[in-house]
C-alpha cells in the first residue's frame, strides 16, 4: 500500500462530493502530504492549520466549503468547524475508532448536532483506518463529481469506484450504529 493512501482518502472523498469546492481548511498537526493533495486542484485554496482549538477561533464565519480535520471531535472543536463551514459544506474527521462504540456513538450524536450525514468510511490499509464524512447538503455516494474523481491527474489510490466502495461497512458495524449513522 502506498504511503499516501491516508493524504489522498482524507481530501479527495470531500473534495469529489462538494459541487464546487474553492476553499479548504485543514487541522492537523502534519498537513504537508494533504496539502500536496489538494495542490491537484488548481481552482481550489487551501489553508492548514495545527489542532489546536484556538487557531479555529481566529477563522471567520461561513470561510471554508470543506475541512479536513484531525482535531478531536468534541463539543468545542465541532461548533467551530460548523462556524467556520459555508451553508453546503462538509468535513472529513479522522481518525475515528468504530469498535469503540461507546465513543463512536457519542461523536456521531455531536456531529449529529450539525450535519444532516455523517457517514463512516474506511481508510484501507492505514494505521488509522477509519474516517467520518460529515456534511450539510451533499451525500458522499450520490453527490460525487465522477469528472472531478477520475479526471484529475495524479492519484495513485482514489478513483471514483474506491470512492463509493470504502463507505460500505460490516453488518456487525451497521447493527451497531442503526439509528445513530446518518446516511
Amino acid at each position: 500500500m502506498r504511503e499516501n493512501t491516508y493524504a489522498e482518502l482524507m481530501v479527495h472523498v470531500p473534495v469529489c462530493t462538494h459541487k464546487e469546492p474553492q476553499n479548504v481548511l485543514i487541522i492537523s498537526d502534519e498537513a504537508s502530504a494533504m496539502m500536496d493533495e489538494i495542490a491537484k486542484y488548481n481552482t481550489i485554496d487551501a489553508k492548514a492549520i495545527g489542532t489546536d482549538v484556538d487557531a479555529l477561533r481566529e477563522i471567520g464565519e461561513k470561510s471554508f466549503d470543506v475541512v479536513i480535520s484531525e482535531a478531536a471531535i468534541d463539543p468545542v472543536s465541532t461548533a467551530h468547524i460548523n462556524r467556520v463551514l459555508k451553508e453546503d459544506g462538509l468535513a472529513a474527521f479522522a481518525p475515528f475508532d468504530l469498535e469503540n462504540s461507546d465513543a463512536s456513538t457519542t461523536k456521531f450524536k455531536e456531529l449529529g448536532k450539525y450535519f444532516k450525514i455523517a457517514m463512516p468510511y474506511s481508510l484501507l490499509a492505514t494505521t488509522v483506518n477509519t474516517a467520518v464524512l460529515a456534511s450539510k447538503e451533499y451525500h458522499p455516494t450520490a453527490d460525487i463529481n465522477l469528472q472531478r474523481a477520475d479526471l484529475t491527474d495524479g492519484f495513485t489510490v482514489y478513483n471514483s469506484d474506491l470512492h463509493v466502495g470504502i463507505f460500505a461497512m460490516p453488518t456487525y458495524i451497521k447493527k451497531a450504529y442503526l439509528g445513530i449513522i446518518k446516511n
